[in-house]
């Protein structure tokens, strides 16, 4: 685990690197998972608005076992360019499934919706997230930025800035790591009312996003259901991983368990307005001794830490340079962060 970072990352699982791109003036960027060795992979999808590309291929009875990287972007449909960058980055370092005399890498990917968030998106018949997917597998390492950065530059919640977060622990019982990484702009909220305490204060590590704890009282309008509706307008993108050897079918059970994690840390989650989904991968580092108990332990963890990187994610957000915050309920613009507004950097 990073000393500098007592959460953890995802990239504690061993063959992992991460790397962030962003365009500023865009309000957006991309966001590249991008592992050693093929890795094992699922996804679960509980969003009405999902935006995706090669998730097919994650289906147990698909053919392609591994996967080679995975992409996280803005730009809502522009976004999945970001993973044509990345496939061809990898491409000419000669990854990729074989198949003749040719390298295809497989690079699931899933977009967030970032286009009301005021930046210049006049791209027209070039959007910029081709070349923000390259730069982001050009950037990716063990240690990776967390807040307003890559994927998460210019996302949002329902009433505070969103952003990138991470995690990782120890799964009790067995000898296996869990680790998250959020890309938070989801139609729901990260806290309680107004703030300052995180819905996923229960599972907080180390004061981790400010050792709140929870409320003392949890008023009834704090589950109201937001002001601000539209359609199309959120999605929370996470993967999970592990160093276990999973099946695919394993890793989607895993991501399935994963999914509480939202309905932990987010209020509400998984609506018809958002594209919430998570990607489990496992890198196989290590065996399972039970197969059906270590996977339920790996669930368990996995919705706990999930919880955690998305906390993380609003905690570490930052406004962007010279972007003055929209008024409360606004559906354009990008909303005030919360260190903004609770000062605890």
């Amino acid at each position: 685990m990073s000393e500098s970072r007592p959460h953890g990352l995802l990239t504690d699982i061993a063959g992992i690197r991460v790397g962030h791109a962003q365009d500023l003036a865009v309000r957006s960027g991309v966001t590249a998972i991008l592992f050693d060795r093929p890795a094992v992979a699922s996804v679960d999808v509980r969003g009405g608005g999902p935006g995706t590309r090669e998730t097919d291929l994650l289906d147990p009875e698909r053919t392609v076992e591994a996967i080679d990287a995975l992409v996280l972007s803005g730009g809502s449909a522009f976004g999945l360019d970001a993973a044509a960058g990345v496939t061809g980055w990898l491409a000419a370092q000669g990854r990729g499934f074989p198949v003749g005399g040719m390298r295809v890498p497989i690079v699931p990917a899933a977009i967030l919706f970032d286009l009301l968030n005021g930046g210049d998106k006049e791209w027209g018949a070039d959007p910029p997230y081709r070349a923000l997917g390259r730069r982001a597998a050009e950037a990716a390492g063990p240690d990776f930025a967390l807040g307003s950065v890559g994927a998460g530059t210019g996302a949002r919640t329902a009433t505070l800035k969103g952003g990138v977060g991470s995690a990782s622990a120890p799964v009790p019982g067995t000898a296996f790591r869990i680790a998250a990484l959020v890309a938070v702009n989801a139609f729901g909220s990260a806290v309680v009312g107004e703030g300052p305490h995180f819905w996923a204060a229960p599972f907080e590590v180390a004061d981790e996003f400010g050792g709140l704890g929870p409320p003392a009282r949890v008023p009834e309008e704090a589950h109201a259901f937001p002001a601000r509706i539209a359609a199309g307008s959120a999605t929370t993108l996470a993967v999970v991983a592990t160093d276990a050897t999973l099946t695919k079918a394993q890793c989607r059970r895993l991501a399935v368990a994963a999914q509480d994690g939202l309905a932990r840390a987010l209020v509400p989650a998984h609506t018809p307005l958002d594209g919430d989904l998570v990607f489990a991968a496992a890198t196989g580092a290590l065996p399972l001794a039970d197969p059906v108990g270590d996977v339920a332990r790996l669930g368990h963890a996995a919705a706990r830490v999930l919880a955690r990187a998305i906390a993380i994610g609003v905690f570490a957000a930052t406004g962007l340079p010279g972007v003055a915050p929209s008024p409360p309920g606004a559906l354009e613009g990008l909303p005030p962060a919360w260190r903004d507004l609770f000062g605890r950097g």
